[in-house]
């Protein structure tokens, strides 16, 4: 999916991937239940990578359903709605959270608050998930 950044929308949804902090994760339970999680992490210009504990259940969601959504919060008023639909899959490409230099930068602070470093955030969110957006929407 290309980000057509000569639009508003296009340009809005640049920057909040590439600036927000959270973005809500939707996967679905195998009994058709939509499970949605905050999540921290980081666009690379074509996918959006996260890290994950392992044996949580938005992994065993993508494993049986990788259709997922992405949205982030709303202005509260109704507005600056966007949504990202795509596939998600676990993979073992990407490196651990504390060898991804821009993921260990964007959130040092958040990774500091919860009382770890780079290295102890890395061995508890060891699962890395990418996700593949095929389309989007908003206003």
């Amino acid at each position: 999916m290309q980000i057509d950044t000569t639009t508003d929308f296009g340009k809005r949804v640049e920057r909040r991937l590439c600036e927000e902090t959270i973005v809500w994760l939707t996967t679905v339970r195998r009994d058709g239940t939509p499970q949605p999680t905050p999540v921290w992490f980081l666009w690379d210009g074509e996918s959006v990578l996260m890290y994950s504990r392992p044996n949580q259940q938005k992994e065993r969601n993508i494993a049986h359903n990788p259709r997922v959504a992405l949205h982030f919060d709303g202005d509260g008023h109704g507005g600056d709605i966007i949504v990202l639909t795509g596939e998600a899959k676990i993979v073992t490409d990407a490196p651990p959270a504390a060898n991804n230099a821009t993921y260990t930068e964007k959130y040092a602070e958040p990774i500091k608050q919860i009382g770890m470093d780079a290295a102890s955030f890395a061995a508890a969110y060891s699962v890395a998930i990418r996700i593949m957006p095929t389309d989007m929407r908003g206003h």
